[in-house]
C-alpha cells in the first residue's frame, strides 16, 4: 500500500478526538496497511489513523525487537497502575524532537481486533508507554500536552528551528 502524508504539528486535527470504528471490512484492513507502511517510512513504532487525518480510533504498533505488528481498534484504557515510569517519547507528526514523559508503568486495555472481536490486554514497559501515547492521540491529547509548559515551549522552539 502507498505511504500516506502525515499531519504535522501544529495541525489542529491532531487535537480532535477520534470517532469509534464501526465497519470491520476491507477498507479498515487497507487503512491498517497504509498506517503500517507510513509508520515504517517515518521510522516510527506507533501511529494512529488521526496522524493521517482520518478521525477513527485505530492504532498500529510495531515495537523494536518484536517480530509482529499489533493492531488496536477502538482501544481504551481500563486500568492503570499507581506506579509510574519515565520514557523518552516523540511523534511521527513532530519528527526530530523528543522529551521525557512520565506515565503509569502498567495498563489494562480493551480493544477490538480487525474482525471486531473484543479483547483485553495487560501491558508494561515500552508497550504500556506506546499504548498510552497512542490512546492519548485518539482522545485528542497530543503528546506534548503531557509536558510542563516550560518543557513544551522549549520543545516547540526546537521543532520550529529544525523545520
Amino acid at each position: 500500500m502507498p505511504v500516506q502524508p502525515i499531519l504535522r504539528f501544529p495541525d489542529p486535527r491532531l487535537r480532535l478526538p477520534a470517532a469509534p470504528v464501526t465497519a470491520f471490512d476491507t477498507h479498515l484492513a487497507a487503512l491498517v496497511r497504509d498506517l503500517l507502511d507510513t509508520m515504517r517510512a517515518a521510522s516510527g513504532i506507533g501511529i494512529t489513523a488521526p496522524h493521517l487525518g482520518i478521525a477513527k480510533r485505530l492504532t498500529v504498533l510495531e515495537l523494536p525487537g518484536e517480530n509482529r505488528v499489533r493492531v488496536y481498534v477502538n482501544p481504551r484504557i481500563l486500568w492503570s497502575s499507581e506506579e509510574s515510569q519515565q520514557h523518552t517519547e516523540g511523534s511521527v507528526s513532530m519528527p526530530g524532537v523528543t522529551e521525557t514523559i512520565e506515565r503509569p508503568a502498567r495498563v489494562r486495555v480493551a480493544f477490538q481486533t480487525l474482525n471486531g472481536a473484543e479483547e483485553t490486554e495487560e501491558a508494561d514497559g515500552l508497550l504500556a508507554i506506546c499504548l498510552q501515547h497512542e490512546i492519548d492521540q485518539l482522545d485528542g491529547i497530543f503528546w506534548i500536552q503531557r509536558l510542563s509548559r516550560l518543557k513544551r515551549e522549549r520543545l516547540i522552539k526546537r521543532f520550529q528551528k529544525q523545520s
